[in-house]
């Protein structure tokens, strides 16, 4: 299981950034994908959440009409749209894949983890 993150970079507050995450098949079919996001001594929080059918979104409040989560399943890949950029935003992030959808949202609900992509936001 397989799970390639990209897009991080360096942009200004109020800027944008699209984070893309490839995933292998095996790793994408059937299941839901998120992506989380740490900062140093912190631990990793959830930040937006996709059912395999799409029905299902789910955001975490700070990222909230700023945030957008989508899957194209022809490429096996997923977004992290990232609008009105905030320096609490600045993080590595990290998506994951999991199976099923459940309304909690833990790192341990996730089996499968990418290496992560830094957003740095400057003020």
């Amino acid at each position: 299981v397989q799970l390639q993150a990209s897009g991080g970079g360096l942009v200004q507050a109020g800027g944008s950034l699209r984070l893309s995450c490839a995933a292998s098949e095996r790793a994408f079919s059937g299941y839901a994908m998120g992506w989380f996001r740490q900062t140093p001594g912190k631990e990793r929080e959830f930040v937006a959440a996709i059912s395999w059918s799409d029905n299902f979104i789910k955001y975490a409040d700070s990222v909230k009409g700023r945030f957008t989560i989508s899957r194209d399943k022809a490429k096996n890949t997923v977004y992290l749209e990232m609008n009105s950029l905030k320096p609490e935003d600045t993080a590595v992030y990290y998506c994951a894949a999991r199976v099923g959808w459940s309304g909690t949202m833990a790192t341990a609900d996730f089996a499968s983890w990418g290496q992560g992509t830094l957003v740095t936001v400057s003020s």
